[in-house]
């Protein structure tokens, strides 16, 4: 009894929803706007050379901190 009693209250207010008559027409200006797109490309021909740095110490600080562990890392006795 429920659900015929909401399906007929939804046809109901899909009904009134559209009996309802829009009484105003909306007129919208419209404005041209010209768009430019102008686009350079700049090549740039110059090589630079990066150097990179090898640690090659174990004790380096850089090493160090980029191999740290965890509590969870370590292995548990059973």
């Amino acid at each position: 009894m429920k659900t015929i009693a909401t399906i007929i209250f939804i046809i109901f207010l899909g009904i009134t929803a559209q009996a309802q008559t829009a009484t105003s027409d909306v007129n919208v200006e419209t404005i041209e706007i010209t768009i430019v797109i102008e686009s350079t490309y700049e090549l740039n021909l110059e090589t630079k050379t990066e150097v990179a740095r090898l640690y090659k110490s174990k004790s380096s600080k850089i090493k160090r901190e980029l191999n740290f562990i965890t509590k969870a890392n370590k292995a548990k006795m059973a």
